[in-house]
Parts: structure tokens; sequence; C-alpha cells
């Protein structure tokens, strides 16, 4: 995000690297390594959307009656920005560089008692205070963070800090209301109505050019009551107080204090790292990272063996040639000549694997380009931007796959396969995403998307990603169907009756657990972050996490397709696709309690939500595992046409 805006003086010795320009081609792109900047004179405080734990419904900076910009300026915020509810705007605070400042006032905000307008006014600011809104400022791209002492002598940096806090009618202080002993009023607010602020820098005297650049902004929020709003003292005084009941006029007096320090042990190109550090159970998640990768050997070295063995033995056998005659087959070679039989719904299937094949790929590109930095929390927006740009350019292999399947599987309606891979899965998902926004307009929130920008995703899914569908569908057609290994039996084999572990839905759900097993860990801090509004930059532990999932969903499938056609069934399509697809399922439902729990309004705005994800996540997790288990399939025929 490019925050250089208002009367700040900068020099920006370096640009922004040709391959970043590539990868996204957007101004707010910022690679925390290359761009120096420094300030001279005026430093200008942005303001971003107000969020909370406790809601889903993220609000503007103007819709709570705080104090406003005069000269309002929003910067221009890129797809990814505007699609995660960012809106950031300029703020009354400014302060010039080291010229430290002691309680200024900014403005004063008055509430009478019989005015309708103050009073819901007044409502709306108790509401954010009791469901814990954060305020997220931002200067020079950097979050400003509130740093506060946490157990074992260790400091948390926050990027956001609360607007107030409550204590109950019972006397219980919530949120940030333990901070200090004086809010101890029984069914009161308290205003953090002042701010600390020191802003930490790295001088160039020393180093021979000219200025400085702030490497570090934190703040410390603080409810002070003011006597005179002409001349505010913040020394000694008073909580400001807002009583539960709205009973006498209220006036709250926003001041600010700023400090400069000067730190050159810190450099520019590394000054994220104090609030990256700070952040929460990085230890644990390293040891279930490491415990999420020994299960994963161990699945693997125990289905290895199992394979290895199995299929030594049968086509060993197979090679006695003094029983060639009289042994009777038996297992998963009774039914070699329908295992390649098409399955049901082949024209589902094929649009299912289609649109697998663009998010699987979309998935992994994007990942390897934030574990390389390019998508850092620096750069704000570009994880979005990035995921959604190239899921719009890899149509053309979404129509290529369903296309080319579609062909094996003997189908001959084309065109109704090529609009259904370009329209069916991204329908279902702009479906829910359209209710959701509706929702969230209804409701005045932020996180609603403008009409324009809904006018410009369509743009881009009818515009490139539909037409690209279509090429990929083209030379999918063109190409031959994929050949078999063996011919198919023109009459089906009766396939007899199967035990209960052999059964469809009980395989399917079995199928999905281990998979589940391995990650749960790991997904339950990375839906924390989300759900607390942290930054998240383990990147390579989500990649990580991302390969032991694709790992273990195609172990899980190879294994149950070999064992189903031990048992004679041959209907291996559909059950490899839902076998690993299940694990989305499980993901579904180990939201469900915590959507409830974090979150006293909007479960079932978060339900749509999650049915939007799981949707994408169903062929993601099908998409490879659904590809070995042919290929798995393949090399078993190909060793046993050798065996003979």
């Amino acid at each position: 995000m490019d925050l250089k805006h208002g009367h700040s003086v900068k020099f920006c010795p370096a640009s922004y690297s040709t391959l970043a320009a590539m990868i996204l081609a957007d101004s707010s792109l910022h690679l925390g390594l290359v761009g120096q900047c420094f300030f001279l004179q005026l430093i200008q405080l942005f303001v971003n959307r107000l969020d909370s734990v406790e809601s889903v419904l993220p609000y503007e900076y103007d819709v709570f009656d705080f104090c406003k910009d005069a000269k309002e300026m929003r910067p221009s915020e890129n797809l990814g920005q505007v699609l995660f509810g960012e809106r950031i705007e300029s703020s009354p605070y400014k302060f010039n560089f080291k010229q430290d400042v002691k309680c200024k006032a900014v403005c004063t905000k008055v509430y009478k008692k019989g005015i309708k307008e103050d009073a819901t006014q007044l409502d709306f600011l108790k509401m954010g205070m009791q469901l814990n809104y954060q305020h997220h400022w931002i200067i020079d791209n950097m979050p400003v963070t509130w740093c506060y002492d946490v157990e074992d002598g260790q400091k948390y940096c926050n990027p956001g800090f609360p607007i107030g806090c409550l204590v109950t009618s019972d006397g219980r202080a919530k949120d940030a209301c333990v901070i200090n002993s004086e809010f101890n009023k029984k069914n009161t607010f308290y205003v953090f109505n002042h701010v600390d602020i020191k802003i930490t820098y790295h001088s160039g005297e020393s180093e021979g050019w000219r200025g400085a650049r702030l490497v570090a902004a934190t703040l410390e929020p603080k409810s002070i009551k003011q006597a005179d709003g002409n001349n505010p003292s913040c020394e000694g005084a008073n909580p400001m107080e807002v009583p539960g009941e709205f009973e006498n006029d209220v006036s709250i007096v926003y001041t600010y204090s700023v400090t400069f320090e000067e730190n050159n042990s810190i450099k520019w190109a590394s000054r994220w790292d104090y609030i990256l550090v700070s952040m929460p159970h990085t230890n644990i998640q390293w040891f279930s990272i490491m415990n999420s990768l020994v299960i994963v050997l161990f699945l693997s070295g125990m289905v290895a063996m199992i394979m290895l063995r199995t299929l030594h033995k049968d086509i060993a056998r197979y090679n006695q040639v003094d029983q060639e005659d009289a042994q009777e087959e038996s297992g998963w070679k009774q039914v070699h000549g329908d295992v390649f039989r098409p399955p049901r719904k082949g024209m589902l299937l094929s649009v299912f694997l289609g649109q697998g094949t663009q998010i699987f790929i979309m998935t992994f590109i994007t990942l390897f380009l934030a574990c390389l930095g390019f998508l850092s929390p620096a750069n704000r927006g570009a994880l979005m931007t990035c995921a959604v740009v190239l899921w719009v350019l890899l149509g053309t292999p979404a129509g290529y796959v369903s296309a080319r399947l579609y062909k094996t599987f003997g189908g001959e309606k084309w065109k109704t396969n090529v609009l259904l891979t370009a329209l069916l899965c991204p329908g279902i998902v702009f479906a829910d995403f359209f209710l959701m926004n509706l929702i969230l307009w209804v409701e005045g929130s932020s996180a609603a998307i403008p009409f324009g920008t809904l006018v410009a995703i369509l743009a881009l899914w009818f515009g490139i990603s539909v037409p690209l569908t279509f090429i990929g569908a083209y030379f999918g057609f063109k190409k031959p169907a994929i050949e078999q290994p063996v011919r198919t039996n023109q009459i089906p084999r009766q396939i007899p009756e199967q035990s209960f572990f052999t059964k469809p839905i009980p395989g399917i759900v079995m199928g999905g657990i281990l998979p589940f097993g391995c990650i749960f860990i790991q997904l339950f801090f990375i839906l924390n972050s989300i759900w607390s509004h942290q930054m998240y930059y383990m990147f390579g532990f989500l990649f990580l996490v991302f390969i032991i999932l694709l790992i273990t969903c195609s172990e899980a499938t190879i294994l149950l397709c070999y064992f189903h056609l031990c048992a004679e069934d041959y209907h291996w399509w559909w059950r490899s696709f839902l076998t690993s697809g299940f694990t989305a399922v499980y993901l579904f439902i180990y939201h469900l309690p915590l959507l409830w729990i974090h979150y006293d309004y909007g479960p079932h705005l978060l339900s749509l939500h999650r049915h939007s994800v799981n949707e994408a996540e169903k062929h993601l997790f099908a998409r490879v595992p659904f590809e070995l288990s042919f290929l798995y399939l393949k090399f078993n025929e190909n060793q046993r046409d050798l065996g003979k």
C-alpha cells in the first residue's frame, strides 16, 4: 500500500524489483527488503477499519464518532485489500519528525442527553467497547503496535489497540479494563481517548546520508478525563468514564503525545521483526509441524511397505508358469477388465477435476510466492490479489483437464462440459459471496464489497477466465482420449456383497480422518490468526502443511482404493475423489463450534463463508489424490500384463 501522501517528503533511492512488478504489477506492492524510504518533515498517520474477535462485522473508521481529518485522503487500494475489507484513510494525527508533542488535543466530542442522534452515536461507541473493537493505525506502511508484557517476562506487540473497555454490572472487568485498577466502577465504559505514541528511527547522519528511516511505531492507549478541552493535561487525571445509562451529557476530549527515539541497531529492512517475533505459539507450531511430519513419514513407510509386499506377492504368484493355468484369479485381478469402466456422472466428475486442477495450481503458486517473501504482511492485499489473478489466468488447464477426462469417459456433450467447467463451481462460490456481501451491506460493514468491485470480479470471470477455459477445452478435445492399459469388458462384472467397511460411505468417511488428523493442530493456529485479526506470516509452515496434506490424502486414497478393488468393487472413480475430498467436510465440522464460541453474532453469515471455502477445499484436496490413484491403477495393470 502506498501511504506516501500528504506533505510527507521522502527520498526513495531504490525502486521495486522487476520480478515483483511482473507478479502483481501494482503500485501497492512493497517488498520489505528494497525500497528504503525515509522521512524528513511531516509524518502522516493513517487509520484502517476497526474489527473485533467477538464480531464478524468490521466497520470503517468514520462509522464511529472519532476525530476526522479535515482533508480526508483515501489512498488507492488494490483488489486484494478491497476484498479483505481494508478501508484506509488519513487521520487528524499529524506530527513533525523529531519534534516531540505533549498532550495535544485533536478534537472534542459532546453527546447531549435528549438528542437522538447523539444517543445513537454514543450507543454505537458503547457497542464497540463492549465487543472490544480494535483500532488499526498505520505509519509508513507499518502498523502502529500496542506492546505490553505477558507471562514469562515476554512482550507481545498487537497490531491493533482497543477503543475502550467495559466493567460489567457485576463488577467484572472485561478485556483491556484489567490493565488498570482504576477501572472499577460497575456498569461503566472507559474510553481510550489518549495515546502515547513512540516512533523509533534509524538515523543516517553517521552513515553519510540525510534524514532517517522509521523502524518502529508503538503506542500506549490511556483513558483520561479532561476538565478543559482547550488546555488538556495528561498527568494524574481520572479515567474517562461513560456510564452505562445515558443520564447526563458526555464530553470526550481526544488527545495524543508523541516522542521520538533514535535506535541505529535496527535496520530498515528488518523493522517488521519486532512484530513478527512476538507472535504467540511459535514453538508450539514447530512442535505440531514436526509431529505431523512424523505421522506422515510413518504412514508413508507403512503404505509403501504394504503396497510393495502385496504387489510383489501377487505378481510373483502370477509369474509361476507351472501354476498359471490352474491358478484362480482373486482380488483386484478379477476386476481388471472393469477397473477403467467409465464412471456414472462422468460429466460432473470431469468438471470437478478440472476445477480442482485450477484451484490446486493457484494454491501451490500462491504459497510458493509467499514463501519467497513476495506476499508478506507488508504487501497489503498482495496475497488475495495474487490468488485472484492466478485463478483467472488458470482457466486454460481447468478446461483442458475437464475436456480430456470427459472425452476419455466417452462423453459427447462437449458444450455442456465446457460451460459447467467455467460456471458451476465459481457460480456456487459467487452466489455465497453475493449473499454474504448483501448481508454485510445491510449491516453497514466495511467488509461489504463495493458494486464497482463486484462488476470488476464478474468482468475478470466472464471476460478472461471463461474464454481461457474454452481455449483449454478446445485443446483438450483435440487430444486423443487417455489410453487405458486394458480393454474394458462389454458386460459389467457383478459386484459381490460388501462388508460394512468396504461400502462407499464408511470408506469415504474413514478416508478423510487421517489427513485431517495431520493438520488440525496447525489449522487451529492458522484460524486463530485469522479470527484474532493477527498478521499471519509463517507461510513456510503453511506450505509445509499443504504438502503434508497432499501426501496424506494421496496415501489414504490409494490405500482405500486398493482395498476396495481387493473386495472386487471397481467403482473407484468417485470414491477416489470423495475420499480425500471428505477432509473438507471435517474442516467444515471443525469450524462450526469455533464459530459459535468466538462470535456472538453472525454464525449463519460465517457458515455461508465456510460453505464457499469448503467448496474450494473439496476440489483442492481431491485433485492430486485422484490423479495418483489413476496412475497407481495404470501401474498395477501394466505390472499385471508384464507378469503374464
